[in-house]
């Protein structure tokens, strides 16, 4: 989300790719097999290089650029927490409530975070709280809808690879049967052809598919986290007292954050 802290790199969501790439290669040699045999340029030029060009018909140059930069995110640890935010906007409610809502305009200046500042920015504007939140409201939508777009193009090329691997099997497979005269080449002609099937289906479920399910789930928490803010500043709006803000706004975080730590230690 712009205007949040940079994020650190996550570990866990580094060492998946790999441990998933490693159970099949681990696999195949476990068959029997050999690595190298999975290693096939044209299978990979076929498979990668087909949904890249099926991609770029199904989204403008835009959407990839910005699916490819999406990806850091799905390597990141989120700072977008949304603990230390309702902290935040009590604050806000408890300074208001003691020195009007004019107080809050020198925040803004050194407030980072582009939405919590257009947020504000409306409150001590003066605008009405119902007008507030239906223009929160839409940018918000607008946001998210924004940020699912990555996912939305990795699913789709998902929906690709497996339909390109038989493809390049096939193709494989025409290349065996002219080769009928040669019986000693059928087997390996036969095993590289499959190598575009696996590359297809592994490409999808091991990489695209996770990676989407990770960037629409961070889409939905910083969709969430903007809630929080419309919420907090609309009642700051109307007045509330900070402790019922606070309560409120608590609902949000998800109960193993909030539960007492000697209930946690169960």
């Amino acid at each position: 989300m712009r205007g949040m802290p940079g994020r650190r790199l996550d570990a866990t969501s580094l060492a998946g790719v790999p441990i998933a790439l490693g159970v099949v290669l681990v696999a195949q040699v476990l068959e029997g097999g050999s690595v190298r045999s999975l290693w096939q340029p044209t299978a990979a030029l076929i498979v990668f290089g087909g949904t890249c060009g099926a991609v770029l018909v199904s989204f403008s140059l835009g959407a990839v650029v910005r699916t490819v930069a999406a990806l850091r995110d799905a390597f990141g640890t989120p700072h977008d927490d949304i603990e230390p935010l309702v902290k935040r906007l009590v604050g806000y409610a408890m300074e208001s409530r003691r020195r009007g809502i004019l107080a809050l305009e020198p925040h803004l200046e050194r407030m980072a975070e582009g939405f919590l500042r257009n947020a504000l920015t409306l409150a001590v504007d003066g605008t009405n709280p119902k007008t507030a939140r239906q223009i929160l409201d839409i940018e918000n939508q607008a946001h998210r809808a924004v940020a699912e777009i990555p996912a939305d193009v990795l699913e789709t090329a998902a929906g690709y690879t497996p339909t390109l691997g038989i493809l390049g099997a096939v193709l494989g497979l025409i290349h065996v049967m002219e080769s009928l005269s040669e019986p000693t080449k059928l087997g390996t002609g036969i095993a590289v052809a499959f190598v575009a099937t696996v590359y297809g289906v592994g490409a999808a479920n091991l990489v695209l598919l996770p990676l989407a399910t990770k960037l629409r789930s961070r889409a939905r928490h910083e969709g969430l986290y903007r809630e929080v803010i419309i919420e907090g500043v609309v009642a700051l709006q109307e007045g509330l007292n900070p402790r019922l803000i606070e309560q409120k706004l608590r609902s949000y975080v998800t109960p193993s954050r909030t539960a007492p730590r000697e209930q946690r230690a169960a």
